[in-house]
């Protein structure tokens, strides 16, 4: 980590920790306040600050949950990519609730937020897929995600295959392969703060689609 970031990191972290979360930030827009947020980590230095924990589950409720990467939050909600023939692809198909958690643990923040999955088009998985490197390309072709692998050896023998199968042109979007959009339904914000009286403040849409706001105990 550079100076610079360090510097930034420790002025987030400080200003957090003993400001807290303003009031004014009751009547932001959840996900610009998210954005600001995301930035904020990115500028500290926070490794893979797009790191998630995504959580699903199953239509009688068994969950399960991993970390993933965040590939675009905006008005239109959270994007991440993904095997839809994976398990968490599989219960996302039969039960499109879902839960993401952002910690970053140095600035003492964190952000949950729950809604609805929806499959993103297939031309804007193309768009992502085809800024993915080559080797992630031929990869996401080759893993049967989720299922059994009875050696590595397997796995390495689908990737010679692909990339011989691919030789010399474009890899092509696998039709297996693709994006989820959640539509955020509730937005909550942790701040850490000193002898564990954090601030929460949680933002949940209403029946008009208003954001309707509540600080919560920590």
């Amino acid at each position: 980590m550079s100076f610079i970031s360090r510097l930034r990191m420790l002025t987030t972290f400080g200003r957090g920790v003993a400001l807290g979360l303003a009031p004014a930030s009751a009547e932001r827009d959840p996900v610009e306040l998210f954005g600001e947020w995301f930035e904020q980590a990115k500028r500290a230095g926070v490794l893979l600050p797009e790191a998630m924990t995504v959580a699903t589950s199953t239509p009688d409720g068994r969950p399960s949950a991993r970390m993933m990467l965040l590939k675009g939050a905006d008005a239109d909600g959270f994007v991440f990519f993904t095997n839809r023939d994976s398990r968490k692809g599989g219960e996302l198909e039969a039960n499109p609730r879902v839960a993401l958690v952002f910690h970053w643990a140095v600035l003492q923040r964190q952000v949950r937020v729950e809604g609805d999955a929806v499959r993103v088009s297939d031309e804007e998985s193309y768009e992502y897929f085809r800024t993915r490197p080559r080797g992630s390309q031929i990869g996401a072709w080759a893993s049967r995600q989720s299922r059994a692998l009875g050696r590595r050896g397997e796995l390495e023998d689908r990737v010679r295959d692909f990339e011989a199968k691919f030789s010399g042109e474009g890899v092509p979007l696998p039709p297996f392969w693709g994006g989820f959009r959640l539509n955020p339904e509730l937005i909550e914000f942790w701040q850490g703060r000193a002898s564990r009286l954090h601030d929460r403040l949680s933002f949940e849409r209403d029946d008009s689609g208003a954001w309707a706001t509540k600080w919560l105990y920590p």
